[in-house]
């Protein structure tokens, strides 16, 4: 792990967001790939992998996001906060307008339950686009947070994006098994199905470059740019991640599956931090 963090401080922190999404691209679609050796799942199991990636998400926006964040703005008290209120409401307001116009359809819902602006586009997509709408905040971090470090913010560390960037990648793999699953279920092939999982992550190495080059150009958007991406996930765990978890009777399983993705991402931000 040491070796990994002295080779990403010595290269383009454009080009280490790249390769730190890559990775969490590449773990996305190893969990899609599990649709060639399986084409159902136990609701429970899935359940828990749900809650776990909501507890990862939200526990990422705080300890890597938004303490960063507060912590290089300048004042005291409601000055200080002032930054990270302004982006994570921004945040959240982006997400929410995305929701409201893209089509898409979460996973465990009918489509009759599908939102965004009418389209005859086939589930696949639907599902896809969904959950590609995790994916955006995501890889929008994981940039910033190498750009914070590239112009010397204190707060942000190799260290903490390479934990960032640890805790989404593990999230992604339920995520990519979660859009398979379903359209094997439906009769898709097991190469379309597979297709289709790891699709919905080739947006965050788009997001985590622009990202990281907004933060060196801009360099004062950098407090703004992290709770931007902190009031995404929140928007995304309380919208769609923790709803999908809570559809059937295993709630319990989700919760502490919620709970165990929160302490995961919380000891590899400190631990690695």
């Amino acid at each position: 792990m040491n070796d990994i963090i002295t080779y990403l401080e010595g290269i383009d922190p454009v080009l280490a967001a790249f390769y730190a999404t890559l990775f969490t691209w590449g773990v996305t679609a190893l969990g899609a790939s599990l649709v060639f050796f399986f084409k159902t799942i136990k609701r429970s199991v899935f359940d828990g992998m749900l809650g776990f990636t909501g507890g990862v998400m939200v526990a990422a926006s705080f300890w890597s996001l938004l303490a960063p964040a507060i912590e290089m703005s300048p004042g005291e008290g409601f000055t200080q906060v002032f930054p990270s209120v302004i982006g994570f409401s921004l945040g959240a307001l982006f997400l929410f307008s995305l929701d409201k116009i893209l089509p898409h359809l979460h996973v465990n819902f009918k489509m009759k339950d599908k939102e965004g602006i009418k389209t005859p586009w086939h589930k696949s997509v639907l599902l896809t686009l969904a959950i590609t709408m995790h994916n955006i905040p995501e890889g929008l971090a994981i940039g910033v947070l190498f750009g914070g470090v590239a112009v010397g913010f204190e707060g942000a560390t190799i260290g903490g994006a390479v934990a960032l960037a640890i805790g989404i990648g593990l999230q992604n793999f339920p995520e990519g098994f979660a859009v398979a699953v379903p359209l094997r279920r439906q009769g898709l092939s097991r190469w379309k199905s597979f297709n289709y999982g790891q699709l919905s992550a080739i947006v965050e190495p788009v997001a985590a470059v622009l990202g990281a080059w907004a933060v060196i150009t801009f360099q004062p958007i950098l407090p703004y740019a992290l709770a931007f991406a902190a009031g995404a996930m929140i928007f995304v765990v309380v919208e769609e991640v923790i709803p999908e978890s809570q559809q059937e009777r295993f709630t319990d399983i989700a919760t502490m599956g919620f709970i165990g993705g929160f302490i995961l991402m919380m000891s590899l931000d400190v631990g690695l931090g």
